[in-house]
């Protein structure tokens, strides 16, 4: 089995409120398109290679990745979503991606890409979600007990995740088919140590409040949103779909679509979301 410190980090880390953080960037586009992982996910830039690597032709990319996640730091900062927000901000500003950013955010990082809108939105051209989170979806959600998810750091820390490589194989990212060989076995190294890290742990136990603090302020009505949303089996969350429905419905130029796939929408349905994101994109200008 492949460690991370055997592949180096495929784009640029940068110093960001006292950690490195990497963000990949690939493609010569005007218009830069920022991916924003969701809570928990091991590997974003990755996990979202089949989606970005429909875009390239026209776009720029960038995957943040946030402490604690793929090659960045875990660091002992505040998971605050403004904290958060001021690190992805500056994670872009040092990696030399300018504003104004198309925000495709996936499941959690729903109110990242919100409360950008609503703080800094001469920087937000759209939001383009991947099932999404909204405030509106956390009213419900059941948290994890504590029980199950101190199981789950303990198989992590202690290695017996390893042996276990179905949990890791069953991935969206390389059940795609996207991936290499060799872009295989660097997922399942970061799955296995970037898997319900500190940072992860702590957004959990943050994102109730997270999420008021954004529906406290007003919704950025005037961002344009394209909401590609997944059959919702895997959403521990009542009527995910029709809450998803509603936000759109109510924005001045805001669309959905419903995908026949689960939520890691953008490994199972790449092309189909590339083409529609694109033609969405064009229609702005």
């Amino acid at each position: 089995m492949k460690e991370i410190k055997e592949t180096p980090p495929p784009g640029k880390l940068v110093v960001v409120n006292g950690h490195l953080m990497q963000v990949y960037t690939e493609g010569t586009g005007d218009t830069a398109i920022v991916f924003m992982s969701g809570g928990g996910t091991s590997a974003p830039t990755l996990d979202f290679k089949p989606l970005w690597s429909e875009l390239l032709d026209q776009y720029q990319i960038a995957v943040i990745e946030k402490a604690g996640y793929g090659w960045s730091d875990i660091a002992d900062v505040s998971r605050d979503i403004d904290v958060i927000l001021e690190e992805s901000r500056t994670s872009l500003e040092k990696s030399g991606i300018a504003s104004p950013y198309v925000l495709a955010a996936h499941s959690m990082s729903g109110i990242e890409a919100i409360r950008w809108a609503q703080k800094y939105p001469e920087e937000v051209t759209a939001i383009i979600g991947l099932d999404p989170a909204i405030p509106g979806s956390y009213e419900n959600m059941v948290l994890p007990n504590i029980f199950t998810q101190n199981l789950a750091v303990f198989a992590a820390r202690t290695g017996l995740l390893r042996f276990i490589p179905d949990v890791a194989n069953s991935s969206a990212a390389i059940q795609s088919g996207y991936l290499s060989a060799e872009e295989v076995d660097t997922y399942q190294a970061l799955f296995y140590r970037r898997t319900l890290t500190s940072n992860m742990q702590e957004e959990v136990k943050q994102i109730k409040e997270n999420a008021k603090k954004v529906n406290n302020d007003p919704v950025p009505f005037e961002t344009p949103m394209y909401f590609f949303i997944s059959d919702g089996e895997e959403i521990d969350v009542p009527n995910w779909q029709e809450i998803l429905f509603s936000y759109t419905e109510d924005l001045i130029y805001g669309k959905h679509l419903t995908l026949d796939a689960g939520h890691y929408i953008h490994a199972w349905e790449p092309e189909r979301i590339g083409k529609e994101i694109d033609q969405f994109l064009k229609q702005l200008n």
